[in-house]
């Protein structure tokens, strides 16, 4: 019996010839009808893979065969389903290309990468060292949310800083702009979905002197499977696939608000209006309502 699954996974690493790599995955990724994204660039790799059980095993096997992946940190999660074809639902094709960047922070220059990750980020924090962190630290920690705040709407731990940021490269203009040089004494917890923009965000901030930086080890996702909606986040976590989001256990709160009614909601949807690019938080009842952008023109 077919069972659907997604892969998180990303790898820091100096990869001599991309091009080479993308090849590789994908005619691996259609020789195994797996569906998904994957970023490749000289710093390493990035993708989201869904599929059936036992075609994401054989990947996984290939994948870790090459010396520079072998240690990547692989997340597992279910899937929609699959198609007649075997093809995840989740996931409208596979596409697999080359980037300047394998997360669009805009700042390909700044990054550095050795076979042991990224240079200069921020000290990593398993979920249980997050909490020895807060009972030692309680107040003094911040956390800032490394994603979009789209995501955060639905998301996000509790107190958390969430920048107002459309796309991952909105950061380095607001970190540049000094709006939150008032957290360079504190200790500062960055995390995200997976982990990946974390690693990127938080030696963005250590280069510009946030002296004390943590990044939340495997991310959210990390997080949830070790405490799921127990400890310290609240909500449910947003995914860029058709599932939109997922919950960690059957109490996750419902945190989202509508845009249209103010229902407490955590569904996301695109404006209706066909000119409009934006996604905000809206219910099921409200799905025709504009965003606010257009309500307001």
């Amino acid at each position: 019996m077919s069972t659907p699954k997604i892969v998180l996974f990303y790898a820091f690493t100096p990869l001599a010839d991309p091009e080479a790599i993308r090849l590789w995955q994908r005619d691996l990724g259609e020789a195994l009808n797996l569906r998904g994204r994957v970023l490749l660039s000289k710093d390493g790799i990035n993708g989201t893979l869904g599929g059936d059980l036992l075609a994401l095993k054989k990947w996984l096997r290939s994948f870790r065969s090459y010396a520079p992946f072998k240690d990547a940190d692989i997340k597992w999660s279910e899937g929609t389903g699959l198609d007649a074809t075997g093809h995840s639902l989740d996931f409208p094709k596979l596409s697999v290309k080359v980037r300047d960047e394998i997360v669009s922070f805009g700042a390909p220059g700044e990054l550095r990468v050795d076979e042991q990750g990224v240079i200069g980020g921020g000290e990593r924090l398993s979920p249980e060292q997050l909490h020895e962190l807060m009972d030692a630290r309680g107040d003094e920690v911040v956390f800032f949310d490394g994603r979009n705040a789209l995501e955060a709407q639905i998301g996000r731990f509790k107190n958390a800083i969430v920048p107002d940021t459309e796309t991952t490269r909105d950061f380095v203009q607001l970190l540049d702009s000094g709006v939150y040089d008032d957290l360079k004494g504190k200790p500062v917890v960055t995390y995200c979905t997976g982990g990946i923009r974390c690693e990127v965000l938080s030696s963005l901030m250590t280069a510009r002197g946030f002296g004390e930086v943590y990044q939340l080890e495997g991310g959210i996702v990390r997080y949830g499977e070790k405490y799921g909606d127990t400890g310290l986040w609240e909500g449910s976590l947003y995914v860029f696939d058709k599932r939109g989001s997922v919950d960690f256990s059957a109490e996750a709160a419902v945190i989202g608000e509508c845009a249209g009614c103010g229902a407490a909601t955590k569904r996301t949807a695109n404006c209706p209006d066909l000119s409009c690019r934006h996604q905000f938080v809206v219910c099921e009842s409200c799905d025709s309502v504009p965003c606010a952008e257009h309500r307001a023109a």
